[in-house]
């Protein structure tokens, strides 16, 4: 049960420490924080610290922090927003969570925030005689510490602009997330349960309260209730997969009441939409989208969908480099693991399709899967079925230089 409720709260509080008003509302109670306890930071002192300030020096250092930082976090929204309506036109709709959780950013806006609610408070405690004369100077100083840390936040972020929601960063982020995704799954696999088999018959099925995506499964909670009650528990929705009528989210062999159903239910997480966090297949989807629409005929761009397909190799070859674990943590939980062949028709089959009549793109989609079939020679008959039917649909839309030109390029490859 520990290990359940670990994992859990672990979960909860990373997909917490993604949003930006998180952080945002955190930095502003420490600024606020900051300018009330100067008053009561001065008596603690063991020595007399003032400085000779000019009448209204701190007042007009607070009036001017707070018009910039109210117009620093209007520009940094807006260039946010501008960022992320160009990854969903330009890369596809699936990266923005990925732009919206990045630290950076995030940072930037709440240092602004919480500089602008400093300030704010700083005037208005001054304005109330809050202050003494000690209190006075610590605020000052406080107030050059904040102005600093603005400075800094502000060159970093406009370096970060740079490249933030730009096509290469949009990759980059994306490939990231698959590649972790792709190397815990292919770690772990069935998600430390026992690998699937059929379920005995007579099973009970458990669905979903509502429809969905599920973005996460509690197995060691699942496991508990197993033990618990005395049964097997069969995942049928596993991450990445829509939890609906058709399709359940367990069958259990032994008897249930509404209890275990509930408990079952709360050991899945079903959301509107898909998430990388287990789902090793969504960040090869997201990929495979971008290139396909830079393949599409209103945006024309085959470098681009070359850059995916290296991409696209990296993370497999870093995927399939990853040794799995054998121990089984949930004996009694039965997980079907994804199947590497859907993973390279997910990855591979949208560009194919939508490149069939590029002829360059086929060329580097050839050197890919040839390379990736000889890093795992165990699996090379899945990545030699890929070229197969990449080959025919390129044959169907290439003239006969080209079709003749990709044949040579195809025999050089795989070695025939």
């Amino acid at each position: 049960m520990a290990t359940s409720t670990r994992s859990s709260l672990a979960s909860f509080f990373l997909r917490l420490g993604r949003q930006v008003w998180v952080r945002a509302a955190i930095f502003t109670l420490v600024a606020i924080v900051v300018a009330l306890a100067a008053r009561f930071i001065g008596p603690l002192l063991p020595f007399s610290f003032s400085i000779d300030l000019a009448e209204n020096s701190v007042d007009s250092l607070l009036q001017i922090i707070a018009t910039a930082m109210l117009t620093a976090s209007t520009f940094s929204v807006t260039a946010m927003v501008t960022a992320f309506s160009s990854a969903t036109t330009m890369a596809t709709p699936r990266s923005t969570q990925l732009l919206i959780a990045d630290p950076t950013s995030q940072n930037a806006v709440s240092t602004f925030v919480g500089a602008f609610a400093y300030s704010l408070v700083g005037i208005v405690a001054l304005s109330t005689g809050y202050y003494q004369s000690q209190g006075r100077t610590i605020l000052f100083v406080a107030t050059l510490v904040i102005i600093g840390i603005v400075v800094v936040t502000l060159l970093r972020w406009i370096s970060h602009l740079a490249t933030f929601g730009r096509m290469a960063d949009v990759i980059d982020r994306v490939e990231k997330a698959a590649t972790v995704a792709l190397e815990v799954h292919a770690e772990a696999p069935t998600l430390g349960a026992r690998p699937a088999v059929s379920p005995p018959g007579g099973g009970v099925d458990v669905h979903a309260a509502e429809v969905g995506y599920v973005t996460h499964v509690d197995v060691a909670g699942l496991n508990r209730l197993a033990r618990e009650h005395d049964l097997e528990i069969h995942v049928r929705a596993t991450p990445g997969r829509i939890a609906d009528a058709r399709t359940p989210l367990v069958s259990i062999s032994g008897s249930v009441d509404d209890d275990l159903r509930a408990g079952v239910r709360r050991a899945f997480r079903v959301e509107h939409h898909r998430t990388y966090e287990q789902d090793p297949r969504f960040g090869v989807i997201a990929l495979a989208e971008i290139g396909s629409r830079a393949l599409s005929p209103g945006v024309n761009d085959p470098g681009t969908a070359i850059e995916v397909i290296a991409a696209l190799q990296r993370v497999l070859t870093r995927g399939l480099r990853v040794r799995t674990s054998p121990e089984v943590e949930s004996e009694r939980v039965y997980v079907r693991a994804p199947r590497l062949e859907d993973l390279v028709n997910d990855a591979f089959r949208p560009l194919a399709r939508d490149g069939a009549s590029n002829i360059e793109v086929h060329l580097r989609l050839q050197k890919c899967l040839a390379s990736l079939a000889a890093s795992a020679p165990a699996e090379a008959e899945v990545f030699r079925a890929a070229a197969r039917a990449a080959f025919e649909r390129a044959r169907g839309s290439l003239d006969r230089t080209d079709v003749q030109t990709l044949r040579t390029a195809v025999r050089a490859a795989w070695g025939r």
